[in-house]
């Protein structure tokens, strides 16, 4: 089954951690995705950019309309995301533990549906 790992960073928190804590870490991240696509655990990893980049669409009425930044304002900020297969939550979450960015971030594990048996 395929799990949705989301990493939640504290937006203030994560603002006061120096550049090169940053870099490090960056490595510590490299090093252990490729631990995980080497075993065929990791499916794909994506840091995302600050909210601030990002573009909200909505329907309204029949028409797209589009606002720059986040939707809403909330104390943290998704600031990546990581596929993992794994065969249930407990091992999901054994491969989670692992993950360096755990120093500076929250993760939410969440299992995605699966079209062949429903769940």
């Amino acid at each position: 089954m395929k799990y949705l790992c989301q990493i939640w960073f504290d937006t203030e928190a994560s603002k006061l951690v120096p550049q090169e804590e940053w870099d490090v870490l960056t490595e510590e991240c490299i090093v252990s995705d490729d631990h995980w696509r080497d075993r065929g655990v990791l499916v794909t990893a994506l840091a995302l950019r600050a909210p601030d980049s990002a573009t909200t669409l909505r329907l309204k009425s029949g028409k797209v309309t589009a606002t720059d930044g986040p939707f809403a304002e909330i104390k943290e900020h998704l600031g990546g995301f990581v596929v993992i297969e794994a065969a249930d939550m407990e091992q999901a979450r054994e491969v989670v533990a692992t993950f360096p960015i755990l120093k500076y971030a929250s993760v939410e594990i969440r299992p995605g549906y699966s079209i062949k048996d429903g769940r």
